[in-house]
């Protein structure tokens, strides 16, 4: 499943979800553009590694939430050539419960899943269309399929993100674009850790462990492969059975 010759864009790839698929991208030949914002040491640490294994990285720093810094940045990785691999990573929780959620929780959630899925993958699609070749991939989560409590905020941005992916795929699917999402359980990473704690994980979910990044990478890694070319307007959890 090479993907030699192509270029991967991986927004939120600071973080241990996005660094994963990162490193799984440019292990099968891609070049990888690292996104950060507010962690740009983490994505220059991450591209050290990914150089030292043989692959090829390049880093970009950008906050989604800002029209011009995003439209800045497209301009810039296009001029090197079109990004054919797409990855929406990024994504922020601001947790609680509806009755006490303040405006600026639901906006900025909102604003970066969701709005940011759209300006970057709007000037990039064009360019992308035109080499008749290419793969989007929204980072969703299994909120979005069965809610949860405190998350009204995040359910409704990942759900926003499933919907876009079913219509995009329509638009896109006779230039050979690929455009599906995945939506996580209970990963293993920072967050998750100060999250749950091993018995409550246990509780709720069939599998009785959180999954790990590489899990999620390697699905990603297989729906950007030409193996997977015939696969496109699909939402497919990582879940370990919660839903």
């Amino acid at each position: 499943m090479s993907l030699a010759g192509k270029r991967a864009l991986v927004t939120g790839a600071s973080g241990a979800l996005g660094g994963a698929i990162a490193e799984r991208l440019a292990r099968d030949g891609a070049t990888v553009l690292l996104h950060a914002n507010g962690q740009p040491a983490a994505v220059e640490r991450l591209a050290e590694t990914i150089r030292a294994a043989g692959g090829r990285a390049e880093c970009t720093v950008f906050d989604l939430r800002d029209d011009q810094a995003v439209s800045a940045a497209c301009e810039r990785m296009l001029g090197a050539g079109p990004v054919q691999i797409l990855v929406n990573n990024a994504g922020v929780h601001d947790d609680a419960v509806l009755p006490g959620m303040r405006a600026e929780q639901w906006h900025r959630v909102i604003d970066v899943s969701v709005n940011g899925f759209f300006r970057v993958t709007q000037p990039l699609l064009l360019p992308m269309l035109r080499t008749r070749w290419g793969r989007i991939l929204n980072i969703s989560s299994v909120a979005a399929l069965t809610g949860n409590r405190g998350q009204v905020n995040y359910a409704a941005a990942k759900g926003a993100l499933n919907s876009a992916t079913k219509a995009l795929s329509l638009e896109v699917a006779s230039r050979g674009v690929t455009v599906n999402a995945i939506a996580p359980g209970i990963i293993a990473s920072p967050m998750a850790d100060a999250a749950f704690d091993a018995a409550a994980i246990a509780q709720m979910v069939p599998a009785r462990r959180a999954g790990t990044p590489r899990e999620v990478a390697a699905l990603a890694g297989f729906l950007v492969s030409d193996d997977a070319a015939y696969i496109t307007g699909q939402i497919i959890s990582v879940n370990g059975g919660m839903a």
